[in-house]
């Protein structure tokens, strides 16, 4: 199972693990605890409703069998300052959690997929994701938790080349992610997912809302788009590092090691 604070994100940081799973045979399941209606997007109008119907395309996309929105309202990033009255992050984290660990239990997945402490970039969605399924995780007795993640290194790297072609992704200089995501002695789990790229690009394709709205490019536009020789090599791994109760197992190739020991 996948818990992610927004629609879209179930394809940029865990499309090929869960296209991977799905492959295997695995019960695949996703939770969206919003729908992303505060997100950049050229046409805001009813945005909420569209992107949980991307959603359901990219999980089609991906193999996953279920979707599962708990509703809450999109927090933003910054702006409001204050989280709004019914926001995620405006509700109780008991609450979240509890309402996650039901969908746990229903499932019995044998991972949870959360993000790592910082949120990723910093989204207090995110933030409140990693603490409310970690949180769910111990309800529900679920013991193994991955977080989904970044190596901070490989993206320092891939941004500061985009910069020097003029690139900027998302309007946010390389700079702002040095403490982003997660270093890479940090990092438990590289899953290699470049057979399941195809997927992968054709989810991130499958948010189109999420494809503009800004003069800067979009992460999803840019991903979606990558030349096909490069698209093995950029969308080719996926990260996670061992969270709660995880045994620490070192640097494993996919999320089942956990539990098969």
């Amino acid at each position: 199972m996948a818990f992610h604070a927004h629609p879209d994100d179930e394809a940029l940081l865990t499309g090929g693990t869960l296209a991977k799973a799905a492959a295997l045979g695995h019960r695949v399941v996703a939770v969206v605890a919003t729908a992303g209606e505060l997100g950049l997007a050229a046409d805001r109008a009813a945005l909420g409703a569209r992107r949980l119907a991307e959603l359901e395309r990219a999980a089609e996309i991906l193999g996953v069998a279920r979707v599962v929105s708990l509703g809450y309202g999109d927090s933003g990033f910054r702006d409001p300052a204050e989280p709004p009255a019914g926001s995620l992050c405006a509700a109780p984290l008991d609450e979240v959690a509890g309402r996650l660990a039901a969908v746990l239990v229903e499932e019995r997945p044998a991972v949870l997929t959360v993000y790592d402490a910082r949120g990723g970039y910093g989204h207090r969605d995110h933030v409140r994701v990693h603490d409310a399924g970690i949180a769910a995780a111990r309800l529900a007795e679920v013991s193994t938790v991955l977080a989904a993640t970044v190596d901070r290194a490989v993206l320092l790297r891939s941004l500061r080349l985009l910069g020097r072609l003029g690139i900027r992704v998302d309007g946010t200089a390389a700079d702002a992610f040095a403490d982003a995501f997660s270093a890479p002695e940090e990092i438990t789990h590289v899953v290699d997912v470049r057979r399941q790229v195809r997927a992968k690009r054709a989810a991130l394709a499958a948010h189109a809302s999420q494809a503009g709205g800004s003069d800067d490019v979009r992460t999803v536009r840019l991903l979606s788009r990558v030349p096909w020789p490069l698209s093995r090599v950029v969308l080719g791994r996926e990260w996670f590092v061992s969270v709660g109760d995880s045994p620490e197992m070192g640097r494993m190739d996919e999320v089942f090691v956990d539990v098969r020991r």
